[in-house]
């Protein structure tokens, strides 16, 4: 049962990283880009490679709030953009979370690509999700960090939705899990460890 029970809070603590906190860093990006590229001319000779027309290097774009606090951000070595299908792939990436009264979160890796309708993401390459140390909610214990390391991660922001089908691992202070396998749906609250899964949970202490 303590078992059951841990594994049900650290599946409650994982979904509150809804995939749609990258929305926001996304737009912060692709609203610049889009403010930069202009229509390229028609090609004559029949072909559209998928060749870069705009790169940025050692960028930062960021979304504030009303006060103007840094809310979202995303950065990188370098940014391209491809008009043939209007994605957007970045070479050392980070986006970040740092919502007021919330636990930050951030998300880093060799390289993202962003879909040219920019409903899916693709992150490869020593990938790290961190939500830090913070209450869940107003008022809450404080709990985490809690890490999430792979080689591969897909999102869909929009559908709340995160899965890889490499090897992965959840580290937070009460122990360590490690599967090959992971889809993570935010809108019903389900995390699926596919195969493999192994590691150790402490209990938690009950309350005197």
């Amino acid at each position: 049962m303590a078992r059951a029970n841990n594994s049900r809070t650290l599946l409650d603590r994982i979904t509150m990283w809804s995939p749609a906190l990258l929305l926001g860093a996304l737009a912060a990006l692709t609203f610049w880009l889009d403010s930069q590229v202009q229509e390229p001319p028609p090609r004559r000779d029949g072909t559209l490679r998928h060749e870069p027309d705009l790169f940025v290097e050692g960028f930062r774009a960021v979304t504030l709030d009303a006060s103007g606090k840094v809310t979202q951000s995303i950065s990188g070595r370098r940014a391209e953009h491809f008009p043939d299908d209007l994605t957007t792939e970045i070479e050392d990436v980070t986006m970040a979370q740092t919502e007021a009264g919330k636990p930050a979160f951030r998300i880093s890796a060799k390289r993202a690509r962003i879909t040219g309708n920019r409903e899916e993401v693709f992150f490869t390459g020593n990938v790290r999700a961190t939500r830090e140390a913070g209450p869940e909610s107003p008022g809450e214990k404080p709990t985490g960090p809690i890490i999430v390391t792979t080689e591969y991660l897909h999102v869909i922001p929009g559908k709340d939705l995160a899965r890889t089908d490499q090897a992965v691992t959840i580290e937070e202070p009460r122990g360590i899990i490690q599967s090959v396998g992971l889809e993570l749906d935010n809108k019903a609250k389900t995390l699926k460890l596919r195969s493999a899964v192994r590691g150790t949970l402490q209990p938690q202490a009950l309350p005197k």
